[in-house]
């Protein structure tokens, strides 16, 4: 990795980190539009992993006090058991058309919500959340937004941003760990990957720590509209590729 090679990764590595910090999850897609020109989508995959682990987890200390587990367990379940079926359709689906429906409900939905204010509490209960995290974790399988519905799921009830972050982040380090694990079984945490990990922690972590401190800044509605702006740019994130890679 040459001097330029290494100056994108570790800006990623600080952009990826912050934006988690301020928002709570879209690591993946900051750090993804840069790594992989230059690491392969394997190590991409493999760092995104990892470093989820260490946002996630940070996110949950952070807000410890507001942990609802009555929340977080439905979700979690859900999610874990739909990842794996996800990654097992891809076998069978044209991930491109996939790719690109699941982009336009994105696209759609965030400009949707951008354009009115937010909807009125809902209350969900504890199967129709297993439903939704099953939901949560296929789209994660198929598409590798492994936290994107569930993210929503949160705002449908009209928590405080606290709250929200409180579940969501729970929950997509449990997806985290799905996918860590998986990973780690075929062999793809190598030790160039490792030291990779190793060069971009300390820029993550500085990016993770400054995303907090501007969080604690915003007002409920602007987090609403941050939420909805990274849904919305991780359903282009979908469709640009899917486009380009149509005949």
């Amino acid at each position: 990795m040459d001097g330029l090679f290494l100056v994108l990764f570790v800006f990623a590595a600080f952009a990826g980190g912050f934006v988690s910090g301020f928002s709570g999850f879209a690591m993946g897609l900051v750090v993804s539009g840069v790594w992989l020109h230059i690491i392969t989508p394997i190590q991409t995959a493999a760092l995104i992993a990892g470093y989820g682990l260490l946002t996630q987890g940070y996110g949950i200390l952070k807000l410890r006090l507001a942990l609802n587990w009555q929340a977080i367990w439905p979700l979690s379940l859900g999610t874990t058991i739909g990842i794996p079926v996800g990654v097992y359709l891809l076998t069978y689906l044209n991930p491109v058309y996939l790719r690109l429906g699941v982009g336009v409900l994105l696209v759609l939905y965030a400009i949707y919500s951008l354009s009115r204010p937010a909807i009125k509490p809902m209350k969900i209960g504890a199967a129709p959340d297993i439903g939704i995290g099953f939901v949560n974790g296929l789209v994660g399988g198929l598409t590798g937004l492994g936290g994107v519905v569930s993210t929503i799921s949160c705002q449908w009830r009209g928590w405080t941003r606290d709250l929200q972050r409180a579940v969501f982040q729970p929950v997509l380090f449990a997806a985290f760990v799905v996918i860590s694990i998986s990973m780690a079984a075929t062999g793809a945490f190598t030790t160039e990957t490792l030291k990779l990990y190793g060069l971009g922690l300390p820029f993550l972590l500085v990016g993770l720590w400054s995303g907090f401190k501007l969080y604690g800044k915003i007002d409920e509605e602007m987090f609403r509209k941050v939420v909805l702006i990274l849904i919305l740019l991780a359903g282009l994130s979908l469709i640009v590729p899917a486009v380009l890679a149509k005949p």
